[in-house]
Protein backbone atom coordinates (compact mmCIF):
# COMPACT_ATOMS: atom_id res chain seq x y z
CA UNK A 1 0.00 0.00 0.00
CA UNK A 2 2.91 2.75 0.62
CA UNK A 3 5.56 3.80 -0.87
CA UNK A 4 8.67 4.58 0.72
CA UNK A 5 9.49 8.55 -0.22
CA UNK A 6 10.30 11.96 1.09
CA UNK A 7 7.78 15.00 0.92
CA UNK A 8 7.82 18.15 -1.16
CA UNK A 9 8.95 21.12 0.48
CA UNK A 10 7.38 25.05 0.13
CA UNK A 11 4.51 24.66 1.54
CA UNK A 12 4.84 27.77 3.58
CA UNK A 13 5.37 29.84 0.52
CA UNK A 14 2.45 31.33 -1.24
CA UNK A 15 3.37 31.42 -5.04
CA UNK A 16 1.45 34.97 -6.51
CA UNK A 17 -0.57 34.81 -9.50
CA UNK A 18 1.81 36.67 -12.08
CA UNK A 19 4.50 33.69 -11.69
CA UNK A 20 2.55 30.86 -12.52
CA UNK A 21 1.99 28.85 -15.83
CA UNK A 22 -0.66 26.97 -17.30
CA UNK A 23 -4.08 26.93 -18.64
CA UNK A 24 -6.98 29.03 -16.69
CA UNK A 25 -10.40 27.62 -15.18
CA UNK A 26 -13.64 28.86 -14.77
CA UNK A 27 -14.43 29.86 -11.18
CA UNK A 28 -17.69 31.83 -10.51
CA UNK A 29 -17.95 34.07 -7.40
CA UNK A 30 -20.84 36.04 -5.85
CA UNK A 31 -20.38 38.01 -2.41
CA UNK A 32 -24.40 37.19 -1.76
CA UNK A 33 -23.66 34.90 0.88
CA UNK A 34 -27.61 33.83 1.36
CA UNK A 35 -30.02 30.52 0.44
CA UNK A 36 -30.23 32.80 -2.68
CA UNK A 37 -26.42 33.12 -3.51
CA UNK A 38 -25.67 29.56 -2.98
CA UNK A 39 -28.43 28.56 -5.33
CA UNK A 40 -27.46 31.31 -8.29
CA UNK A 41 -23.90 29.98 -7.93
CA UNK A 42 -24.38 25.82 -8.01
CA UNK A 43 -26.82 26.27 -10.88
CA UNK A 44 -23.40 27.69 -12.65
CA UNK A 45 -21.33 24.31 -12.26
CA UNK A 46 -24.74 21.95 -12.06
CA UNK A 47 -24.46 20.66 -15.13
CA UNK A 48 -23.35 17.16 -14.28
CA UNK A 49 -24.63 16.47 -11.33
CA UNK A 50 -26.79 13.69 -12.61
CA UNK A 51 -28.33 9.96 -11.01
CA UNK A 52 -27.97 9.76 -7.66
CA UNK A 53 -25.97 12.83 -5.80
CA UNK A 54 -24.13 12.79 -2.26
CA UNK A 55 -23.31 16.29 -0.91
CA UNK A 56 -20.34 15.82 0.82
CA UNK A 57 -20.22 18.66 3.81
CA UNK A 58 -18.84 19.25 7.34
CA UNK A 59 -22.00 18.78 9.52
CA UNK A 60 -20.08 19.66 12.65
CA UNK A 61 -19.58 18.92 15.81
CA UNK A 62 -22.40 20.00 18.49
CA UNK A 63 -23.60 23.52 18.40
CA UNK A 64 -20.47 24.26 16.21
CA UNK A 65 -20.76 27.93 15.75
CA UNK A 66 -19.24 28.34 11.70
CA UNK A 67 -20.64 25.49 9.52
CA UNK A 68 -22.90 26.51 6.31
CA UNK A 69 -26.20 26.96 7.70
CA UNK A 70 -28.71 24.23 7.40
CA UNK A 71 -31.48 26.43 5.95
CA UNK A 72 -29.30 27.54 3.22
CA UNK A 73 -28.58 23.32 2.28
CA UNK A 74 -32.54 22.49 3.12
CA UNK A 75 -33.36 25.83 0.34
CA UNK A 76 -30.98 24.45 -2.26
CA UNK A 77 -31.99 20.81 -1.93
CA UNK A 78 -35.84 21.68 -2.14
CA UNK A 79 -35.28 24.14 -5.13
CA UNK A 80 -33.00 22.28 -7.38
CA UNK A 81 -34.49 19.04 -9.43
CA UNK A 82 -31.31 16.81 -9.27
CA UNK A 83 -30.66 17.58 -5.59
CA UNK A 84 -34.51 16.62 -4.54
CA UNK A 85 -33.63 13.11 -3.92
CA UNK A 86 -29.89 13.93 -2.76
CA UNK A 87 -28.22 12.70 0.52
CA UNK A 88 -25.69 14.48 2.60
CA UNK A 89 -23.10 12.27 2.75
CA UNK A 90 -20.21 12.23 6.25
CA UNK A 91 -17.63 9.68 7.51
CA UNK A 92 -17.24 9.09 11.27
CA UNK A 93 -13.89 10.50 13.15
CA UNK A 94 -10.65 9.61 13.52
CA UNK A 95 -10.47 11.14 16.80
CA UNK A 96 -13.00 10.36 19.80
CA UNK A 97 -15.30 12.47 20.07
CA UNK A 98 -19.22 13.36 19.54
CA UNK A 99 -18.81 11.76 15.60
CA UNK A 100 -16.44 9.04 16.75
CA UNK A 101 -19.22 6.49 16.33
CA UNK A 102 -22.21 6.49 14.45
CA UNK A 103 -24.43 6.18 17.08
CA UNK A 104 -22.76 9.68 18.15
CA UNK A 105 -22.49 11.13 15.15
CA UNK A 106 -26.27 10.25 14.19
CA UNK A 107 -27.31 12.16 17.56
CA UNK A 108 -24.82 15.06 16.85
CA UNK A 109 -26.42 15.43 13.36
CA UNK A 110 -29.83 15.62 15.22
CA UNK A 111 -28.34 18.30 17.54
CA UNK A 112 -27.11 20.08 14.76
CA UNK A 113 -30.19 20.46 13.00
CA UNK A 114 -29.31 18.15 10.03
CA UNK A 115 -32.55 16.58 10.12
CA UNK A 116 -34.38 17.92 7.19
CA UNK A 117 -33.20 15.27 4.24
CA UNK A 118 -31.00 12.07 4.77
CA UNK A 119 -27.58 11.93 6.17
CA UNK A 120 -25.59 9.11 4.70
CA UNK A 121 -22.29 8.05 7.43
CA UNK A 122 -20.70 6.12 4.39
CA UNK A 123 -18.20 4.06 6.83
CA UNK A 124 -21.37 2.64 8.87
CA UNK A 125 -21.36 -0.44 7.26
CA UNK A 126 -17.33 -1.24 6.02
CA UNK A 127 -14.92 0.63 3.72
CA UNK A 128 -13.86 0.38 0.38
CA UNK A 129 -10.56 0.65 -1.25
CA UNK A 130 -9.86 2.67 -4.52
CA UNK A 131 -7.24 3.49 -6.15
CA UNK A 132 -4.99 6.28 -6.50
CA UNK A 133 -3.16 7.29 -9.94
CA UNK A 134 0.32 8.05 -9.41
CA UNK A 135 0.08 8.66 -5.38
CA UNK A 136 3.62 8.05 -3.87
CA UNK A 137 2.80 7.87 -0.28
CA UNK A 138 -0.34 5.64 -0.97
CA UNK A 139 -1.63 3.53 -3.95
CA UNK A 140 -5.31 3.20 -2.64
CA UNK A 141 -7.37 4.99 -0.28
CA UNK A 142 -10.12 3.46 2.10
CA UNK A 143 -13.10 5.23 1.88
CA UNK A 144 -16.63 4.43 3.55
CA UNK A 145 -18.53 2.07 1.70
CA UNK A 146 -21.09 3.56 0.81
CA UNK A 147 -19.74 6.38 -1.29
CA UNK A 148 -20.18 3.53 -4.49
CA UNK A 149 -24.20 4.03 -3.85
CA UNK A 150 -23.91 7.70 -5.84
CA UNK A 151 -23.58 8.51 -9.37
CA UNK A 152 -22.37 12.22 -8.89
CA UNK A 153 -21.01 14.62 -6.07
CA UNK A 154 -21.54 17.59 -4.72
CA UNK A 155 -18.87 19.13 -2.54
CA UNK A 156 -20.01 21.79 -0.80
CA UNK A 157 -17.61 23.19 1.84
CA UNK A 158 -17.43 25.94 4.38
CA UNK A 159 -13.42 27.37 3.43
CA UNK A 160 -11.84 28.43 7.06
CA UNK A 161 -8.40 28.09 8.27
CA UNK A 162 -7.34 24.31 9.71
CA UNK A 163 -4.92 23.39 12.48
CA UNK A 164 -3.11 21.10 10.75
CA UNK A 165 -3.75 21.64 7.36
CA UNK A 166 -3.79 25.69 7.34
CA UNK A 167 -7.04 25.99 5.51
CA UNK A 168 -9.82 23.51 5.40
CA UNK A 169 -11.50 23.86 1.45
CA UNK A 170 -12.70 21.61 -0.73
CA UNK A 171 -9.59 19.23 -1.08
CA UNK A 172 -9.71 18.74 2.66
CA UNK A 173 -13.48 18.07 2.51
CA UNK A 174 -13.07 15.38 0.88
CA UNK A 175 -9.51 14.49 1.21
CA UNK A 176 -10.26 13.64 4.83
CA UNK A 177 -13.85 13.67 4.91
CA UNK A 178 -14.11 10.76 2.59
CA UNK A 179 -11.89 8.77 4.35
CA UNK A 180 -13.36 6.22 6.64
CA UNK A 181 -12.69 6.80 10.27
CA UNK A 182 -10.71 3.98 11.04
CA UNK A 183 -8.38 3.05 8.17
CA UNK A 184 -8.46 5.82 5.46
CA UNK A 185 -8.06 8.60 8.43
CA UNK A 186 -4.80 6.91 10.05
CA UNK A 187 -3.21 6.66 6.67
CA UNK A 188 -2.82 9.86 6.40
CA UNK A 189 -2.38 11.31 9.46
CA UNK A 190 -0.31 8.61 11.86
CA UNK A 191 2.88 7.07 11.12
CA UNK A 192 2.64 3.16 11.38
CA UNK A 193 4.53 2.79 14.92
CA UNK A 194 3.71 5.77 16.52
CA UNK A 195 1.23 6.94 19.16
CA UNK A 196 0.58 9.83 18.36
CA UNK A 197 -2.50 10.31 16.68
CA UNK A 198 -1.27 13.05 14.54
CA UNK A 199 2.01 12.08 13.79
CA UNK A 200 2.47 13.38 9.79
CA UNK A 201 2.11 16.98 10.04
CA UNK A 202 3.33 20.10 7.14
CA UNK A 203 4.11 18.92 3.52
CA UNK A 204 3.65 15.13 3.96
CA UNK A 205 -0.28 15.40 5.55
CA UNK A 206 -1.09 17.87 2.37
CA UNK A 207 0.21 15.51 0.28
CA UNK A 208 -1.26 12.51 1.69
CA UNK A 209 -4.88 14.52 1.83
CA UNK A 210 -4.59 15.60 -1.50
CA UNK A 211 -3.43 11.69 -2.69
CA UNK A 212 -6.93 10.85 -0.99
CA UNK A 213 -8.73 13.40 -2.54
CA UNK A 214 -7.39 12.45 -6.07
CA UNK A 215 -9.23 9.14 -5.52
CA UNK A 216 -12.38 10.30 -5.16
CA UNK A 217 -12.04 13.19 -7.38
CA UNK A 218 -11.22 10.15 -10.04
CA UNK A 219 -14.17 7.77 -9.37
CA UNK A 220 -16.60 10.38 -9.82
CA UNK A 221 -14.42 11.83 -13.02
CA UNK A 222 -16.92 14.81 -14.72
CA UNK A 223 -19.99 13.91 -12.08
CA UNK A 224 -18.08 16.06 -9.86
CA UNK A 225 -18.26 19.67 -8.80
CA UNK A 226 -16.94 22.00 -5.99
CA UNK A 227 -19.07 24.97 -3.83
CA UNK A 228 -16.97 26.67 -1.24
CA UNK A 229 -18.51 29.42 1.17
CA UNK A 230 -16.20 32.30 2.74
CA UNK A 231 -18.19 32.98 5.75
CA UNK A 232 -17.25 33.10 9.05
CA UNK A 233 -13.45 31.94 8.60
CA UNK A 234 -11.79 30.92 12.26
CA UNK A 235 -8.30 29.60 11.66
CA UNK A 236 -9.65 26.64 13.06
CA UNK A 237 -11.59 23.90 11.60
CA UNK A 238 -15.52 22.69 12.28
CA UNK A 239 -14.13 19.59 13.61
CA UNK A 240 -13.14 22.01 16.88
CA UNK A 241 -16.93 22.89 17.06
CA UNK A 242 -17.18 25.79 20.16
CA UNK A 243 -13.61 25.57 21.38
CA UNK A 244 -12.82 27.24 17.61
CA UNK A 245 -10.84 30.38 17.51
CA UNK A 246 -12.83 33.60 17.56
CA UNK A 247 -13.52 34.64 13.94
CA UNK A 248 -11.28 38.15 13.01
CA UNK A 249 -10.71 37.46 9.05
CA UNK A 250 -14.17 39.22 7.17
CA UNK A 251 -16.62 37.56 5.13
CA UNK A 252 -16.11 37.50 1.94
CA UNK A 253 -18.63 35.63 -0.49
CA UNK A 254 -19.33 31.97 -2.29
CA UNK A 255 -16.62 30.50 -5.43
CA UNK A 256 -18.00 27.78 -7.28
CA UNK A 257 -15.75 25.56 -10.37
CA UNK A 258 -16.17 21.84 -11.88
CA UNK A 259 -11.65 22.43 -10.80
CA UNK A 260 -10.93 21.73 -7.44
CA UNK A 261 -7.61 23.18 -7.75
CA UNK A 262 -8.81 26.54 -9.13
CA UNK A 263 -11.80 26.99 -6.44
CA UNK A 264 -9.34 26.32 -3.33
CA UNK A 265 -6.55 28.38 -4.88
CA UNK A 266 -8.97 31.12 -5.99
CA UNK A 267 -10.11 31.43 -2.19
CA UNK A 268 -6.65 31.31 -0.75
CA UNK A 269 -5.70 34.33 -3.62
CA UNK A 270 -8.68 36.39 -2.10
CA UNK A 271 -7.66 36.09 1.68
CA UNK A 272 -3.81 37.43 0.03
CA UNK A 273 -5.60 39.70 -1.80
CA UNK A 274 -7.00 41.61 1.86
CA UNK A 275 -5.44 43.99 3.45
CA UNK A 276 -2.64 43.02 6.26
CA UNK A 277 -5.06 43.58 9.02
CA UNK A 278 -7.42 41.61 7.61
CA UNK A 279 -5.92 38.59 6.22
CA UNK A 280 -3.17 38.21 9.34
CA UNK A 281 -4.16 35.32 11.12
CA UNK A 282 -5.06 33.18 8.34
CA UNK A 283 -2.13 33.28 6.33
CA UNK A 284 -0.35 33.18 9.74
CA UNK A 285 -2.04 29.61 10.14
CA UNK A 286 -2.28 28.86 5.78
CA UNK A 287 1.80 29.48 5.91
CA UNK A 288 2.34 27.97 9.50
CA UNK A 289 0.91 24.51 8.40
CA UNK A 290 2.86 24.38 5.08
CA UNK A 291 -0.74 24.54 3.83
CA UNK A 292 0.17 25.67 0.48
CA UNK A 293 1.53 22.05 -0.37
CA UNK A 294 -2.37 21.51 -0.75
CA UNK A 295 -2.73 23.09 -3.98
CA UNK A 296 1.25 22.58 -5.23
CA UNK A 297 1.05 19.18 -5.02
CA UNK A 298 -2.84 19.06 -6.47
CA UNK A 299 -1.24 20.69 -9.95
CA UNK A 300 1.10 18.37 -9.40
CA UNK A 301 -0.93 15.15 -9.40
CA UNK A 302 -2.89 17.00 -12.84
CA UNK A 303 -5.58 17.31 -10.48
CA UNK A 304 -6.91 21.12 -12.06
CA UNK A 305 -5.14 24.22 -12.98
CA UNK A 306 -3.81 27.09 -10.44
CA UNK A 307 -4.65 29.92 -12.75
CA UNK A 308 -8.71 31.14 -13.48
CA UNK A 309 -10.66 33.20 -14.62
CA UNK A 310 -12.61 34.84 -11.90
CA UNK A 311 -16.30 35.69 -12.97
CA UNK A 312 -18.18 38.20 -11.17
CA UNK A 313 -22.33 37.07 -10.90
CA UNK A 314 -23.40 40.15 -9.06
CA UNK A 315 -22.35 42.46 -12.03
CA UNK A 316 -23.09 40.88 -15.67
CA UNK A 317 -20.85 37.91 -15.24
CA UNK A 318 -17.96 40.34 -16.39
CA UNK A 319 -14.29 38.73 -15.50
CA UNK A 320 -12.61 40.34 -12.29
CA UNK A 321 -9.50 40.42 -10.10
CA UNK A 322 -9.31 39.11 -6.97
CA UNK A 323 -8.65 43.18 -5.48
CA UNK A 324 -11.99 43.96 -6.80
CA UNK A 325 -13.93 40.70 -4.91
CA UNK A 326 -12.51 41.77 -2.08
CA UNK A 327 -12.40 45.81 -2.15
CA UNK A 328 -14.78 47.32 0.73
CA UNK A 329 -14.79 44.39 3.05
CA UNK A 330 -16.81 44.83 6.66
CA UNK A 331 -15.21 43.72 9.57
CA UNK A 332 -16.74 40.17 10.95
CA UNK A 333 -19.24 40.44 13.13
CA UNK A 334 -21.29 37.56 14.60
CA UNK A 335 -25.10 36.60 13.63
Amino acid sequence: MKVRTIAGHGGEKYTPYEERKGNESIVYFTRDLSAEGLKKIYEKVNANMTGKVGIKLHTGEQNGPNIIPRPWVKDLMASEEELKDAVIVETNTFYEGDRYTTEDHRKTLEVNGWTFCPVDIMDEEGTVKLPIEGGKWMTEMSHGSHMLNYDSMLVLTHFKGHTMGGFGGSNKNIGIGCADGRVGKKWIHQREGSDDLWSIAEEELMERITESTKATVDYFGKNITFVNVMRNMSVSCDCEGVEAAPVVTPDVGILASNDILAVDQACIDLIYAMTEKEHHDMVERIETRHGHRQTSYMKEMGMGNDRYILIDLDNGEVRMTQAQAVEGLKPFVAE
